[in-house]
């Protein structure tokens, strides 16, 4: 079964969930040819008793498009949350978390899926692109950072903090990172 990576941006009223809620999140599902081959968003409806954290809210006070733009068409969480999980099962592979940075978006993406939709697809594994770029290129991860990549692995796409178009921005980020990863030569599987 082949490996479709779920690009996956979240935004957040703050840093954890709980206390905090998943404001909007969007997946790109793609072949590891970047063929792009579905999307899923949602604006999500806060949680019951959480607030947002003042740091993550003087952000948004400065991205008043991307705050209108999360906060339409707002759903209920248990209600996104499964359907998500059909949609990501229903794809034609196995799906794989890719997050940048994993660890956060990951983080919110899996307590979500668990608390309103009973289980995640992902299992407990993100690929983070930072990660992958860092081994890619052969930096330390401090100095790996989007400003430092190769030109080549950015498409002319939009990062606007609008979760949908960063997931698909992210997703053929990755797509390019990992087409010049396998074309690095390696020595022969187990052999001398």
């Amino acid at each position: 079964m082949i490996e479709i990576y779920v690009s996956t941006d979240v935004e957040t009223d703050g840093p954890i969930p709980g206390p905090h809620s998943m404001l909007s999140f969007g997946s790109a599902a793609y072949t590891a040819d970047k063929r792009l081959l579905a999307t899923f968003e949602a604006n999500l409806e806060t949680l019951l008793g959480a607030e947002g954290h003042p740091d993550t809210m003087r952000w948004w006070e400065t991205q008043p498009e991307a705050w209108a733009e999360c906060r339409r068409d707002l759903r209920p969480p248990a209600e996104a949350m499964p359907e998500y999980l059909a949609w990501v099962k229903a794809l034609p592979g196995k799906p794989v978390f890719v997050g940048y940075p994993a660890g956060f978006d990951f983080l919110f993406m899996t307590w979500y899926l668990h608390r309103f939709a009973g289980s995640s697809p992902f299992s407990f594994a993100a690929l983070d692109v930072k990660t992958f770029a860092m081994a890619t290129l052969g930096t330390e991860f401090r100095a790996t950072a989007k400003r430092t990549m190769p030109k080549a692995w950015f498409d002319p796409l939009p990062h606007t903090h609008k979760a949908l178009d960063d997931a698909i921005e992210q997703g053929a980020l990755f797509c390019n990172m990992l087409a010049e990863n396998r074309a690095i030569p390696r020595p022969p599987r187990g052999g001398r």
